[in-house]
């Protein structure tokens, strides 16, 4: 059939979805999306999925989509990280039999997408990102779509936007903060960048941020004019975002952990979920908290949601009439609700700082800050602190850092005495296919199977001779035989 774009993509193989839940790492697992279907959303994607471990992993494609196959679970868009054209392309070939089509992650703006150069730090990078989906775009049978960041400037996001439509994107979400806006510094998103682009591209567009109820998911779509909008943070806090309903956590949570034991997933996934979920409840019952985090087993978490069940109904039986909801929040604390990330002035006051820059740390130093340290401990994350404890000597300046050299195969780092300047993984390969020594990576196959020659040359000299005496003895019995019969 031939591949359907843009409108006629949307319409039909995602059923004109207007309620989407976004990809997050480690958080929008096969039990999750399941959970979010059956409460409104229309369209899911996978957790970020990274595409060269996706292309060189058989364990890994089975853990993350291939072991998940769903009947219930489609629509579905599977999102990778990337920054190579030809891998790109190849994981997504592994992977467009199991979904509807695939996501490239523009977006991402966490550091370890910054030092992995992918997500949000490709964005300016424009001739590889249209080399990319160009290819995308020819050799896959399902569409390509991409997930961006704005730029500070309207036209510059406008154009971004363009080149990518004319390259292939049959889709765009916009998320309409810039890569800089994270954690303290999220502020709010810019629905003006994302009407500027809905306006600007003829494929359809899923707009991502500020999103906490239903009603936001209305005003934004009448705002911007998008086909759809995407939440991720809202989504975890109250599953049911898109029906409307704020219903009670331990009703969201205990049918989450009944698909669970369906559909099994790591159990640092259902914890993580189970933090969002109680994420107001557990600031009244920390020691509940504390035995969430320590808990090692899928049934210690369902006796610990049991327990919070358990002592948000004694509240409820003991609460007096009237009685409004604590610590400004809309609702009582077990009813699933947003959580509003406080900003830098309200961190500050968290952490009792006197100073903006302390506020604005938060719990461990900003990621751009730590790139810049140098070893001074009043500004080391509390881990570094600790590991300058261990090794006083011990420098974070990332000027010192050693330059690894990439492999000429995948682009992980290569053996320092690699003879074909490879990784050991790729080195592996190549020396066996060749039958080749690498004695920088321990590999002696050339010298093994010359071994195994010159003992199987070995043994056929012991052999002959003994062939020779055993055939001298037979003959020399026939011929005593033969002497017998005579006389």
């Amino acid at each position: 059939m031939p591949k359907l774009r843009g409108e006629a993509f949307w319409r039909e193989t995602l059923r004109s979805a207007h309620y989407v839940v976004a990809p997050m790492v480690d958080q929008s697992e096969l039990a999750w999306r399941l959970l979010s279907r059956r409460h409104g959303a229309q369209l899911c994607y996978t957790p970020m999925l990274h595409a060269q471990v996706f292309l060189r992993d058989a364990n890994y494609r089975r853990e993350n989509l291939y072991g998940e196959a769903c009947a219930e679970d489609r629509p579905l868009i599977v999102q990778f990280c990337a920054n190579d054209p030809e891998v790109f392309v190849q994981a997504a070939l592994l992977a467009q039999d199991y979904c509807d089509a695939i996501d490239l992650n523009l977006g991402c703006p966490q550091m370890i997408a910054k030092r992995g150069h992918y997500g949000a730090f490709l964005q300016e990078e424009w001739d590889l990102l249209q080399r990319m989906i160009l290819l995308a775009n020819e050799k896959l049978s399902v569409p390509i779509t991409c997930k961006i960041r704005v730029f500070p400037e309207i036209d510059k996001t406008v154009k971004y936007a363009q080149m990518l439509e004319k390259a292939g994107c049959q889709l765009l979400t916009v998320h309409g903060r810039t890569k800089e806006q994270k954690g303290p510094l999220a502020g709010v998103a810019s629905w003006e960048h994302i009407q500027a682009v809905r306006k600007a591209v003829s494929i359809p567009v899923f707009a991502n941020g500020n999103i906490q109820c239903l009603s936001d998911v209305e005003e934004c779509i009448r705002k911007t004019g998008v086909h759809g909008v995407m939440s991720a943070e809202g989504n975890l806090h109250n599953p049911a975002l898109f029906e409307g309903r704020n219903p009670l956590v331990w009703e969201m949570a205990e049918e989450y952990l009944e698909i669970v034991q369906k559909y099994p997933c790591p159990l640092s996934y259902v914890r993580a979920h189970l933090f969002k979920l109680w994420h107001h409840t557990l600031q009244v019952y920390q020691q509940l908290r504390e035995e969430l985090a320590k808990v090692k087993t899928l049934e210690g978490i369902v006796d610990v949601n049991r327990e919070l069940k358990l002592r948000c109904q004694e509240e409820i039986a003991n609460q007096k009439e009237g009685e409004k909801p604590k610590e400004g929040l809309p609702f009582f604390h077990w009813i699933c609700q947003p959580y509003i990330r406080p900003g830098p002035k309200e961190r500050c006051k968290e952490n009792g700082a006197s100073g903006t820059e302390k506020g604005v740390r938060g719990k461990r130093a900003l990621e751009e800050e730590e790139e810049e340290e140098d070893g001074n401990s009043e500004l080391l994350s509390k881990n570094k602190q600790k590991k300058k404890l261990r090794n006083p000597n011990k420098s974070f300046d990332p000027s010192l850092k050693p330059k690894y050299a990439k492999c000429d195969q995948c682009g992980n780092p290569k053996g320092n005495k690699c003879v074909f300047n490879m990784c050991r993984a790729c080195c592996k390969k190549r020396a066996f296919k060749e039958t080749a020594d690498c004695p920088g990576h321990g590999l002696l196959f050339k010298t093994k199977y010359e071994k195994s020659l010159s003992w199987q040359s070995s043994q056929r000299v012991i052999q002959t001779p003994e062939i020779s005496q055993r055939e001298a003895v037979d003959v020399g019995d026939t011929a005593v035989v033969a002497e017998a019969g005579d006389s």
